[in-house]
């Protein structure tokens, strides 16, 4: 039958690739056959294959192939190449052309070859796809095709990144069969495999991959000391809240330098210094002993207590008092460097929906994570220093086998943090992490898309909040765009904290020296004087020498204390004074904040305090009452206790200041 065409060569190239795509399955069976059935009822011979343009069915891009093929025939069979025929603009003869030289030619938009974007759906299909032979006949299933892509895609090619939606990264799929990148093959199973086209875009891609990695080994090999700034991995969609602003000035001065977190561009925290709590009162001076508890390299053996206090014949150093409270002499407990790993621990409520509870363990033990899933008293995520033998901390007069590190994580939804921030629970939460004593706290904020209302009601709350947990709390706020960016963060917050700490050793805070009143004086003295060590010139990093009985006390910048501990200081239940319960009460009358109760507790101590000053009102009205028998005189005392809260607050200025509506109904709730 290609005989009988005035182009059979051509006519013979077309018909390959059409059994070609009918083998494929592809959508360009349809082009190709009509290209073939044009070229076949051709009778003119084309001296040039861009001639064909003119039949029906034949376009640029198909010409151009037919050119190429051509091309290499002629190669092949050293014959000459022929020259394109002269092309006419708009039908205009080749005299007209001859006499306007000047005018421009018409230039032709060429089409833009399709680039996916770094790490996105098609990104990593089309790389799973070319990880076969070019001249491989049988393609990836779906399943094939998934576990090859996902290493190459942030997002998750089985779970939607929205628990409200349900498309997920597979979903690129259809784009590249439509832009004919991709086609499938088979039934029931299908297959999948690149098109020619497909193929250009994957060598495309592995050559700008390589380009910039050479490009990187480069820049390395110039500039060596880039890698000692950090070394954590690349982090994607970093973005910090509001309020650098109000800090550039503070962050100018030399004091705030040296204090103040780092931030790299991929937005890790950096993890060798950070932002101080918030000032407490000077507390007394604490005397850390000379001669520390150490862990035995070996297998432990059980042992006596040690003695927490002063050595025999020693004298005690004196003791001052800051409100009442006495910090305690210690020992440090070091725990050698060998003797533990860091893992994550994470709050087994921390689910990415009631039907997929399982999700966000499953992803990090992808990335080489393992978490410990256990109900946390405290924040959705923190690490421990996990020892090998379990009976060590034992043998040294410690409970449990896990030290809490200083790094603590709290997850919050975009919903969820307007919920917390409506009934309150976000102002309590950050007040529990302050008194936790744990110094880098970590705000994650997953920004889901909210309904037009919700975003356009609480948007400014949700600004002010954001802002204030970064400037006034000092914490560190984390915004992703979807769950996997926060499974991703965790995972390499774990790989960096892994090679901060577990290549030097810990000291550790007997349980027996916490209480709930010294627990966080006792550690804002240990960090000042270990900062004014570091400014001193004692650097903070060194880790404790095994032969120097004074450095392994007093080098390491950080005080540790064990899971146990950590969990009843931080339990909601379990750490609570007569102060805070006085607080919550005050707290549960409508229009009572925090800064209220807390001025309110500073004038009445205990609820005791403030249950007399208004009994004794209430005695003065009925002495009033059966003395003057005067319904006046009565309305006049139950006025004065009315207003008794407003007599001494209202003159305050803020949030601190109470009305004469708000001190009735107090005075109604606790006289009532």
């Amino acid at each position: 039958m290609a005989t009988e065409c005035a182009n059979p060569l051509l006519l013979q190239w077309l018909g390959e690739w059409l059994e070609t795509a009918r083998e494929r399955n592809s959508k360009g069976v349809k082009t190709y056959k009509k290209a073939y059935d044009s070229m076949k009822a051709c009778p003119l011979t084309f001296a040039h294959p861009s001639e064909a343009q003119q039949l029906h069915g034949l376009g640029p891009k198909l010409c151009d192939r037919l050119t190429e093929k051509l091309k290499e025939h002629c190669v092949q069979n050293g014959l000459p190449m022929p020259e394109p025929p002269y092309k006419r603009r708009g039908g205009r003869r080749a005299a007209e052309d001859e006499a306007e030289p000047n005018a421009a030619p018409k230039r032709q938009r060429k089409p833009k070859p399709y680039v996916p974007v770094l790490r996105s759906g098609p990104y990593a299909l089309i790389l799973a796809l070319s990880s076969v032979s070019e001249d491989a006949l049988q393609g990836l299933t779906k399943a094939q095709t998934i576990e090859r892509a996902q290493p190459h895609c942030d997002a998750s090619f089985t779970a939607p990144s929205d628990p409200t939606k349900f498309y997920t990264a597979w979903n690129s799929m259809k784009t590249l069969l439509e832009k004919d990148l991709v086609y499938e093959r088979g039934r029931p199973l299908r297959k999948y495999a690149l098109t020619e086209d497909g193929w250009e875009v994957a060598h495309r891609i592995r050559k700008t991959a390589e380009t910039g990695q050479r490009n990187i080994d480069a820049f390395v090999g110039q500039n060596p000391a880039h890698l000692a700034v950090t070394s954590a991995p690349d982090i994607s969609t970093a973005t910090e809240s509001a309020g650098s602003k109000d800090t550039a000035a503070a962050a100018s001065r030399p004091e705030h330098r040296r204090s103040k977190s780092r931030i790299d561009e991929d937005g890790f925290i950096e993890l060798f210094s950070s932002s101080p709590l918030p000032e407490r009162p000077a507390s007394a001076p604490v005397a850390i002993h000379n001669n520390p508890r150490t862990a035995p390299s070996g297998p432990a053996e059980p042992q006596a207590r040690p003695q927490l206090g002063p050595p025999s014949g020693q004298p005690t150093q004196p003791q001052l008092q800051s409100e009442q409270t006495t910090l305690p002499d210690f020992q440090p407990v070091i725990i050698p460097a060998s003797s533990f790993s860091i893992h994550l621990v994470l709050d087994n409520r921390e689910v990415r929906a009631k039907t997929d509870r399982d999700y966000i363990q499953q992803e990090l033990v992808k990335k080489d994570v393992v978490p410990i899933m256990r109900s946390l008293e405290l924040g959705d995520a923190l690490w421990v220093a996990k020892c090998h033998d379990p009976n060590l901390l034992r043998s040294l007069g410690e409970e449990g086998d896990e030290i809490v590190l200083d790094y603590i994580v709290e997850r919050k939804r975009l919903d969820d943090l307007v919920g917390s921030i409506k009934d309150g629970r976000f102002q309590e939460q950050k007040f529990r992490l302050r008194k936790s004593g744990v110094q880098n706290v970590i705000y994650i904020i997953e920004e889901i898309t909210l309904s037009q209302d919700v975003a356009s009601r609480y948007h400014e709350a949700v600004d002010s909040a954001i802002a204030s947990t970064q400037v006034v709390n000092g914490f560190f706020v984390k915004r992703t765009p979807k769950l996997d960016d926060t499974i991703r963060y965790l995972a390499r917050m774990t790989a960096t904290l892994k090679r901060m700490y577990e290549s030097r050793p810990l000291a550790l805070i007997p349980a027996s020296v916490l209480s709930p009143t010294t627990y966080l004086p006792l550690l804002d003295h240990l960090r000042s004087t270990a900062s004014s060590s570091s400014g001193a010139g004692l650097s903070t990093l060194t880790a404790p020498s095994p032969n120097s009985s004074r450095n392994s006390s007093s080098s390491s910048s950080s005080y540790y204390i064990t899971y146990p501990a950590f969990s009843s200081l931080a339990s909601k239940s379990e750490s609570l004074t007569l102060r805070d319960v006085f607080l919550k009460m005050l707290m549960c009358t409508r229009g009572v904040s925090g800064d209220k109760a807390l001025e309110i507790q500073k004038t009445w101590k205990t609820p005791a305090a403030f249950f007399a000053v208004l009994d004794a009102s209430s005695t003065v009205d009925a002495n009033n009452n059966n003395n003057n028998n005067s319904n006046s005189n009565s309305n006049d005392d139950t006025k004065k206790r009315d207003e008794l809260l407003f007599a001494r607050m209202g003159n305050l200025v803020g949030r601190k200041k109470v009305g004469k509506a708000l001190s009735k109904k107090v005075a109604e709730v606790w006289a009532g």
